[in-house]
């Protein structure tokens, strides 16, 4: 089960490099159902993902190099290449700050995984989360893999 929030966030990218992050390169073999495949650094997964938007069932298995490469000319849309740093925010959360790259770059935005449905309603953000999107499907990187440019938030 995964429970999480998405925010829009404001926060100076040169003040990112102090924290930890990863390589992310993901593509789409189906958005409906959303079955991913993820290269992390130099780990692979293929992930399946339910419906929902704050709330979902998910379920992650580490391939071979050689898996991803097979499946990888069968992703629809594009792939989504981005880089992720890890940004405490509590003693027990995390933000997740997407950086994304290529047709998407100028796309900033945070993810905060909860322990409970409770702990995501009771969340205050903190002030350089601009805006929730969680429940805006657009933000869903399962949509965003179809966009072409940024100028879709316009």
């Amino acid at each position: 089960m995964e429970i999480e929030k998405k925010y829009l966030i404001n926060l100076e990218l040169s003040e990112l490099s102090k924290y930890n992050n990863d390589k992310i390169v993901q593509g789409y073999i189906s958005t409906d159902p959303v079955i991913r495949i993820r290269q992390k650094n130099q780990s692979f997964y293929i992930t399946y993902k339910s419906e929902g938007l704050m709330i979902r069932n998910e379920f992650e298995d580490e391939i071979s190099h050689k898996q991803y490469e097979s499946l990888k000319p069968k992703i629809n849309y594009n792939l989504i290449s981005k880089k992720r740093y890890y940004i405490p925010i509590s003693d027990t959360l995390t933000a997740e700050v997407d950086v994304f790259e290529n047709q998407l770059e100028g796309l900033v935005m945070a993810e905060v995984e909860f322990a409970s449905e409770e702990d995501a309603n009771n969340f205050i953000a903190p002030n350089w989360f601009i805006k929730e999107v969680t429940y805006d499907p657009m933000f869903q990187n399962s949509n965003l893999c179809k966009q072409n440019n940024i100028n879709f938030l316009k």
